[in-house]
């Protein structure tokens, strides 16, 4: 029977794994989420100006919910754009 170091890979074995998403926020221990800077929270919208879900941005319910109200906020100030083409 072949150990593993003798087997040999056509493809690169770790082709298809995808990295586990992590909480920025947590990571980095971002408690405040700032409204007034736009680069930012542009992270967390896509290019028609909706806000990106959770399984696509990684962030915990907590700092979901904070991110939300902080774009909200931004809408209402005219910092960012409610609708756009091409915001990035």
């Amino acid at each position: 029977m072949a150990t593993q170091d003798e087997i040999k890979f056509l493809s690169n074995p770790n082709i298809g794994k995808q990295q586990k998403k992590y909480c920025r926020f947590k990571k980095f221990g971002l408690k405040h989420i700032d409204y007034k800077d736009p680069d930012f929270l542009i992270q967390f919208i896509n290019q028609q100006g909706k806000l990106l879900p959770r399984r696509l941005t990684g962030n915990s319910l907590k700092f979901q919910r904070r991110v939300s109200s902080a774009v909200k906020r931004a809408r209402h100030l005219a910092i960012l754009p409610f609708v756009s083409d091409l915001l990035k």
